[in-house]
């Protein structure tokens, strides 16, 4: 029997902070969009810090803001992700909330 000492991922995570819209409903029941920040991401899912509780299990819906000027290299708008939430830890007023993506991504 082999133990395992390592978490394993199925891809693997990029440290960084993006800037993303996050809609849903939160632990009281009300609707709500707003603009957090991820901490890490993915191909499968992302860690985001969050001024807002939401369930386990709970669907959201991410979007990336678009640029202030649309370029050629950048799409003036990006479709939105639907994610789970796997994870919630509050730590000092934030709400660290670990979301496995419904489709990764490509």
């Amino acid at each position: 029997m082999r133990l395992a000492t390592a978490e394993q991922r199925r891809s693997q995570r990029i440290h960084v902070q993006i800037p993303i819209f996050v809609r849903g409903t939160d632990t009281s029941g009300l609707e709500f969009l707003d603009l957090t920040k991820t901490l890490d991401i993915s191909a499968t899912g992302a860690y985001l810090a969050s001024p807002r509780a939401v369930r386990i299990h709970q669907i959201v819906s991410l979007t990336i803001p678009a640029p202030s000027s649309p370029s050629e290299t950048l799409p003036a708008e990006t479709p939105p992700i639907r994610a789970r939430v796997r994870r919630h830890q509050a730590m000092d007023g934030i709400h660290l909330l670990g979301v496995e993506f419904l489709k990764p991504l490509d």
